[in-house]
């Protein structure tokens, strides 16, 4: 089996590739990008991995005229920069002892002890300067035509490693698996017996997990999943799954969004546990509030836009279980177009202050009320 496209035929990625090989190591593809291709997905992460020691490395880049960068040579990685593009290069490694994300590792010269420490069988799928495909387990492009996300070797072994591969057990199911299946049973129970595991983790990494896993196309069976194991009470406390499967219907045809996905979920300190930025928390608090409120689409737009109006109707529709209301996305953005026509100079000089502002406040209430109809004279009679 072979895998092709653009990104394989790089000049640079091959120039790697080749500097690896002629100086008499293996040099191969691995992970994400050999998935991605062997599923017809766009490729973005590019890993290569090698038998050559770190030094090794740093010694073939040198000869060959490009500039190598020790990035992590602790670890065995290191970057090599061709043509100002850069390009990871580990060495095989196995694991000698772990202590969740601090293991102790050794350099490996086998193919196999460096796919025996990935996490998921469709992650150790390998491939050469040509594509040609190596599955070095066995299981993993079987895994991989079936839809199937599966643990390398026992799902507790690989959890304790690190447990930030629950939630990557989550994502990969909503993002690879097929929905029809259901989730693999014995990575589930793994991740059930092991949640408590979570709270070790930083919530950066958290966040940026869960972010990944709600930007699937359909997420909700995988985040089902999570409740049912008791995984999203330690990642949210007091979230709430069942309304995102209303959610994902009623979005057809708009582009995942994670944070409008995770204001339906609710949950306690959302923005503190997912390490949310500033901008993403005011957003998520906005939604929550305005999709949990009783106004209208029209008052919505015009006070947070016409998109976060669409987007809280969407919500509130899924929180109640019923279909977005007709004409909701016309009124939301007829009244982001709105300008309220009456300005503070219109009352001046007869008033100022705190009076001011309290007649200001209530002729905008007037005008809104009155679906924005009333004019700037209507308003001043």
């Amino acid at each position: 089996m072979r895998i092709s496209g653009d990104w394989l035929a790089d000049a640079g990625i091959q120039a790697v590739l080749a500097m690896l090989a002629e100086g008499g190591h293996q040099a191969l593809l691995v992970g994400g990008c050999v998935r991605n291709a062997l599923l017809g997905l766009p490729v973005s992460d590019i890993d290569i991995s090698t038998d050559a020691r770190p030094e090794r490395v740093m010694e073939l880049a040198t000869a060959a005229g490009v500039r190598p960068v020790p990035t992590g040579i602790e670890h065995g990685t290191v970057t090599v920069v061709v043509n100002h593009e850069p390009h990871e290069i580990t060495t095989f490694r196995r694991d000698v002892e772990t202590f969740g994300r601090h293991a102790i590792v050794a350099f490996a010269d086998r193919i196999e002890d460096d796919a025996a420490r990935r996490d998921f069988t469709v992650n150790a799928l390998y491939a050469d300067a040509w594509g040609r495909v190596i599955d070095p387990l066995g299981g993993g492009l079987s895994d991989l035509a079936a839809r199937r996300i599966r643990f390398v070797g026992l799902p507790e072994d690989r959890i304790r490693e690190d447990y930030l591969r629950i939630l990557r057990f989550f994502r990969f199911t909503a993002h690879y698996a097929d929905p029809t299946h259901g989730p693999d049973p014995e990575g589930l129970a793994a991740c059930a017996m092991l949640a408590g595991g979570i709270a070790t983790l930083s919530r950066e990494r958290v966040g940026a997990e869960m972010r990944k896993l709600l930007a699937a196309v359909d997420p909700a069976p995988a985040v089902a999943a999570m409740q049912i194991t008791g995984v999203l009470a330690h990642v949210l406390p007091g979230a709430e799954a069942s309304a995102l499967a209303p959610l994902i219907h009623l979005e057809a045809g708009r582009a995942p969004d994670a944070l409008r996905r995770l204001a339906v979920l609710g949950g306690q300190d959302v923005a503190e546990r997912l390490r949310l930025s500033r901008a993403e928390d005011r957003r998520l608090e906005t939604l929550h509030d305005c999709a949990r409120g009783g106004e209208g689409p029209g008052v919505l737009g015009y006070r947070i836009g016409a998109q976060a109006a669409l987007d809280a109707g969407l919500i509130r529709a899924a929180l109640i279980g019923t279909p977005m209301p007709e004409g909701w996305a016309e009124a939301a953005l007829r009244g982001a177009a709105a300008r309220f026509p009456v300005t503070a100079r219109d009352l001046m000089p007869g008033l100022s202050g705190a009076e001011l502002g309290a007649r200001l406040k209530d002729l905008e209430a007037r005008w809104i009320a009155s679906d924005f109809a009333l004019t700037r004279d209507d308003l001043l009679a």
